[in-house]
């Protein structure tokens, strides 16, 4: 079972942008959704955005539409995180999980999720 490796978390000014990278050993298609999450301090973990690996539909939490996209490079075995219009409320450490089984409906619900990498910072500051 492969785990995911984060990166690309930085400190950010607040309306700036980060691309996270997620990277997997193997083939991503192995895995039937890939997802982001992220925690910040005294806060639980949440679901930011996901993608179903088998028909490529993507999810998005609320706070994150049409500022956050998330797609796969199947080339190079990764899933990107562009985040756009970044605020202090993004501030936390993303997370990247695999999922060997997938239901749409919970798509943000951590226990779906199989494997998860170490998190990389991502601070959005003045």
């Amino acid at each position: 079972q492969g785990q995911p490796v984060e990166s690309g978390g930085a400190l950010v000014q607040p309306g700036g942008s980060l691309t996270l990278s997620c990277a997997a050993s193997g083939s991503t298609s192995r895995y039937y959704a890939i997802g982001w999450f992220r925690q910040a301090p005294g806060k639980e973990r949440e679901g930011v955005s996901c993608i179903s690996v088998s028909d490529g539909h993507t999810y998005y939490a609320d706070s994150v539409k049409g500022r956050f996209t998330i797609s796969r490079d199947t080339a190079s075995n990764t899933v990107l995180l562009r985040m756009n219009s970044l605020n202090t409320e993004d501030t936390g450490v993303y997370y990247c999980a695999f999922a060997y089984n997938f239901w749409a409906t919970a798509w943000d619900r951590p226990h779906m999720y199989d494997s998860w990498g170490q998190g990389t910072q991502v601070t959005v500051s003045a």
